[in-house]
């Protein structure tokens, strides 16, 4: 089978990655009903549609899992170099909604950040410095709605 370019919007977005540092690579088929492997077999998921039959994850939660592993990094390393020691039971609850409106299907997300023991101040700024750096955050900025909320 021969890869044809169909859509091509490279550089639209007005960046330019110097360094690539990793690419996944996932193989899927039967879409949400179906199966995920990644090139290397660390993972190897069923699929299933949200809310219908079937033992598999879907898309949404693969996102909210993938985002708040990320953004607990960026937490850490903003953290780092604010001088602000994180929580060693520092904790993310994403939630992402898929829904309907006006032109079709859309997502909309909610982090849920768990600071417990450092002040207002030092958790918003944590979590507006970590937004500002998490790779998700900035590919969803501008595109879905999002809240992120903290518990200190």
């Amino acid at each position: 089978m021969e890869n044809q370019n169909v859509i091509s919007n490279e550089n639209t977005a007005k960046i330019a990655i110097t360094k690539v540092l990793y690419s996944a690579k996932v193989h899927i088929t039967g879409g949400r009903e179906g199966n995920a492997t990644s090139e290397d077999n660390r993972l190897n998921i069923s699929l299933s549609t949200p809310g219908g039959p079937g033992n598999g994850t879907n898309p949404e939660q693969l996102f909210a899992a993938g985002w708040s592993a990320c953004f607990i990094g960026a937490m850490r390393h903003n953290a780092s170099s604010l001088q602000i020691p994180l929580p060693k039971d520092l904790a993310v609850d994403a939630e992402v909604d898929l829904g309907t409106g006006e032109g079709g299907f859309y997502l909309q997300a909610r982090l849920n950040v768990k600071l417990a023991g450092l002040s207002a101040e030092q958790a918003k700024t944590v979590i507006e410095a970590a937004h500002q750096t998490c790779p998700y955050s900035k590919a969803t900025r501008g595109n879905i709605n999002v809240e992120i909320n903290v518990a200190v």
